[in-house]
């Protein structure tokens, strides 16, 4: 007999019919029903044994976390809480586990803290939380791609390994076969000559540039890939590995820029609400009951269904960098000094200037545009006022920025400059600023951290909780 998935059976399986499922034991109650998951739906089903005339030492060995095979008919449920369940004809005992081992891990069958779980992040995925969440993660990904490929773009693998800094920070890992200890050196410093590239090489802090070359080719690209950042930052929205979805496209400009991120960010939250209705009401519930046991000023104003909707349902408020920070200037928690960062023209706004703009101010997600060209990267297209450039972020309740983008700077004169004022040597870029001498175009591109789009659907607030095993200062496991 072939094996069926929990979640086929719980939704196609008919009275009356035999089936084999496979998982693992969530619990064995009074000798006789077995909660079986095996990860393809949160549901568990219930397989009903006959103990009386069981094999004795198999019934023994059916504990929690333990792999088992059953077969059986399916029969109308006589209890609450399913509409069908197992009557078992066999149990086959694929894994057995320890019942003193499992009191060790997260796999006891009791609520355990997020900490304990990124400590066990092995075995975490066999919680309903993060059983949940992965599925989730799984399903965005796939609507990502979906989205860009029923849009006629074309899929970009750029560089992990690179010798560029798209982002002019400087915080890099170095890739390097050298010997650490001792290093060829000339003239005082490391011949990176000798290194296996011949030059310095760094992991990629973004595939924006190489997106670009692409786009100005092609048309329409994305790139879906790991990035990295050498960031000494602990905190609950930073991680040192993590993944990006960068989309470039000639010839649009910064209002198609917008148009483009408003609709592929509207249709993640709708092919969640539409695909991951089981998984998201779990999160939901869960949300809503530790909500429920927080102070009200740290609660969330929304619930998470309600924010998903909220982001498909509302016109994004666009407004300028300098008009936002009017708003905020005349502001009550600006007057009654409430916001814990200063509020003036030429600064980056912090999560909390994000969030009133968001929750309070507007009520709808966010687009901000021309930020001081200051505090923005050098690719950016100078604005006409010599001030600001054509950037723009995205904020989302709950969470601030989650998406950077600008129209690209395509004109050669102003981008060397910019180089200059950046300290770029042009050498390092000589392909990239190619581009701009053959057949300049406009074009403009936005880039999406994956795991703070997963942070907003599923309600987690920390990062390292969506991603399977994350990497932050001090934290390489697994």
């Amino acid at each position: 007999m072939k094996r069926e998935k929990i979640a086929d059976v719980l939704s196609n399986g008919q009275v009356g019919n035999d089936v084999l499922v496979k998982g693992w034991v969530r619990s064995f109650r009074a000798n006789r029903f077995i909660a079986i998951n095996d990860g393809s739906t949160i549901k568990n089903i219930q397989a009903v044994v006959d103990f009386e005339n069981f094999d004795e030492t198999i019934l023994k060995r059916i504990t929690t976390a333990s792999a088992i095979a059953v077969k059986g008919k399916i029969v109308e449920s006589q209890g609450a809480g399913q509409a069908i369940e197992i009557e078992v004809v066999d149990v086959e005992i694929l894994g057995d586990a320890n019942p003193e081992e499992v009191q060790k891990t997260v796999m006891q069958p009791r609520k355990h803290g997020l900490e304990f779980l990124r400590e066990q992040a092995h075995l975490r995925f066999r919680t309903n939380t993060f059983g949940a969440v992965f599925r989730i993660r799984h399903a965005v990904a796939y609507a990502i791609h979906k989205f860009f490929n029923d849009q006629g773009f074309y899929y970009l693998h750029t560089p992990i390994v690179t010798g560029s800094d798209a982002e002019g920070a400087g915080e890099m890992f170095r890739v390097t076969n050298l010997d650490p200890v001792n290093p060829p050196m000339l003239d005082g410093e490391v011949d990176y000559s000798q290194d296996f590239f011949g030059k310095p090489v760094n992991l990629t802090v973004s595939g924006q540039l190489e997106a670009e070359l692409g786009a100005l080719a092609l048309g329409q690209v994305y790139t879906f890939g790991p990035t990295f950042r050498a960031e000494n930052s602990n905190t609950s929205r930073h991680l040192a590995e993590f993944w990006m979805i960068e989309p470039e496209v000639a010839f649009n400009d910064l209002k198609d820029n917008m148009d483009l991120t408003e609709d592929f960010l509207k249709y993640i939250a709708q092919y969640v609400l539409d695909n991951c209705a089981d998984d998201l009401q779990f999160l939901h519930d869960r949300e809503v009951k530790e909500d429920s046991q927080k102070p009200t000023a740290e609660r969330n104003e929304m619930n998470l269904i309600d924010r998903l909707k909220f982001v498909v349902e509302n016109e994004f408020k666009r407004l300028t960098y300098t008009e936002a920070i009017e708003v905020l200037k005349r502001s009550k928690p600006y007057k009654k000094k409430k916001f814990q960062y200063d509020v003036e023209w030429g600064i980056d706004l912090q999560s909390e200037h994000e969030r009133y703009l968001v929750e309070k101010e507007f009520k709808c997600p966010v687009i901000l545009t021309d930020y001081p060209a200051e505090i923005k990267a050098f690719y950016m297209r100078q604005n006409d006022d010599g001030k600001t450039v054509a950037a723009m972020d995205v904020l989302f309740p709950g969470i601030g920025e989650i998406v950077g983008g600008s129209q690209r700077e395509e004109r050669l004169d102003v981008l060397k400059s910019k180089m200059a004022d950046f300290d770029i040597p042009e050498e390092e870029l000589w392909w990239y600023l190619d581009t701009r001498k053959f057949g300049t175009v406009p074009h403009a591109g936005f880039g999406l951290g994956f795991e703070r789009m997963i942070m907003f659907v599923t309600g987690m607030t920390n990062i390292r909780d969506v991603i399977p095993f994350p990497r932050t200062p001090q934290n390489a496991e697994f």
